[in-house]
């Protein structure tokens, strides 16, 4: 599901991070009374009124600072400007218009993104403050007062966003296709792969605007079935990357990762799994997505006999943690497997959302207990009790046990193991949920 982007926007310490806490529902950024606390975008899944969204919470932008960390916020900032499909300008009603108020209007305006004037701190209930018609004066609508620390006037805010949200696309609510995200550090012939997909076979049925903008989703067909391909491709258009650049990068990626059904995870053969892609494939481990680890340019690579099984190892044993995912050697710009990439896609979007009945993983449960007995601690020895999924993509079980301190790491990983096993889960991260029930409850 593609969700629409709404970014808080505001200079330092005016209560952004609070009020993204209190949407939220959880404490995710860190609140402190310090301008700057909130140095990179923090973003979280929101929904009011049955429309979903994503909440992104920004450090503060100082216009006129050179100060290197506050230039860098003001980046950061402007990224989620570039992003957004709404807008909130939260200013402080206490402190009155400032200039960095005003100068941060002027790059709204600019923006032409549907903005929300937001005046926090206005702690006390009843008529609106004189302060708030100042706020008039920053040309972008009407402000409106809130106090985040108190959760005044929230809901208003929520309302305004429902209704300045753009339509409810068929994106939204179309399961149909398979979302494939190609996902890697620059250079590795992501877009290099996207051409050939889209370049050899025609029946491409529409361009569709990609929620940052500035990507394009190509919504494709072939004999294998009906994609969304969501291109983080073209990221690196100068010889030089600012860290600005580099960090938008991140942000787009991480955008790609959410939406996406199966992400491709691109690795370049000559470099092999460097720092860098591993963590882009760990953000997608994280995320709970399909993955499938594609080595490109396998075509440049010299070979001899056990070259691929050697590879595959070394790349397994830089990602032990997604041994799970397949990889598979293709050359983008001579088509080798390309075409087996879709049969794939297809395995792993389906073992992604695979559901198995309560019954089956409490066979397997037993079985792998009979195999290895659960560990003791003091004395005290671990009980499973049952299983049951709980949720797909990624497949969640929960399994419910006398004590969840004597469900040690390893326990999981073997228990884990046993279900791929039994029941496939190529490709796909698996969770476990652990509860605590009281034997006589069974």
């Amino acid at each position: 599901m593609s969700k629409p982007i709404v970014a808080i926007i505001g200079k330092p310490n005016v209560g952004k991070s609070r009020f993204f806490n209190y949407i939220v529902g959880q404490r995710i950024s860190i609140v402190e009374d310090i301008p700057g606390v909130t140095r990179d975008r923090v973003y979280a899944d929101a929904s009011w009124r049955d429309r979903e969204f994503t909440l992104i919470d920004t450090g503060g932008i100082e216009p006129d600072s050179e100060d290197v960390i506050l230039s860098q916020m003001r980046e950061q900032a402007n990224i989620a400007i570039n992003v957004a499909d709404v807008i909130l300008f939260m200013t402080d009603i206490r402190q009155g218009v400032t200039a960095s108020d005003s100068e941060i209007a002027v790059m709204l305006r600019k923006s032409n993104k549907p903005v929300i004037l937001v005046c926090n701190k206005a702690d006390n209930y009843g008529e609106p403050p004189a302060e708030l018609y100042e706020f008039y004066n920053l040309g972008i609508g009407e402000p409106h007062p809130i106090s985040a620390a108190n959760a005044i006037g929230i809901g208003d805010i929520l309302d305004e966003i429902y209704y300045k949200l753009p339509p409810k696309s068929d994106e939204e609510d179309d399961d149909q296709r398979i979302k494939v995200a190609i996902i890697g550090k620059p250079n590795v012939g992501k877009s290099s792969l996207l051409n050939k997909i889209l370049g050899e076979d025609r029946s491409i049925v529409s361009n569709i605007a990609g929620t940052t903008r500035d990507a394009i989703d190509s919504a494709f067909e072939n004999k294998f079935g009906k994609y969304t391909f969501i291109d983080t491709a073209g990221i690196r258009k100068k010889a030089k990357v600012n860290e600005s650049i580099e960090k938008f990068s991140v942000m787009r990626t991480l955008f790609a990762i959410e939406r996406a059904d199966v992400c491709l995870v691109l690795i370049d053969a000559k470099e092999g799994v460097t720092d860098q892609d591993a963590k882009i494939l760990g953000e997608a481990h994280e995320a709970g997505k399909g993955i499938i680890i594609v080595i490109n340019k396998w075509d440049e690579i010299e070979k001899q006999t056990g070259t691929l099984e050697q590879y595959r190892k070394e790349v397994y044993d830089k990602i032990s943690y997604a041994s799970y995912a397949p990889v598979i050697f293709i050359s983008a710009k001579t088509g080798q497997r390309v075409e087996k990439l879709f049969e794939l896609i297809n395995e792993v979007a389906k073992e992604n959302s695979k559901r198995i009945s309560t019954a089956v993983i409490n066979e397997v449960i037993n079985e792998a207990i009979a195999i290895v007995q659960p560990p003791t601690d003091k004395g005290k020895r671990l009980k499973i009790f049952y299983g049951t999924q709980a949720s797909t993509k990624p497949p969640t079980f929960v399994i419910f046990v006398n004590n969840k301190e004597l469900f040690h790491f390893s326990y999981q990983r073997y228990l884990i193991n046993c279900f791929r096993n039994n029941f496939g889960l190529k490709g796909t991260p698996v969770r476990l949920i652990i509860r605590e029930k009281n034997e006589k409850d069974i």
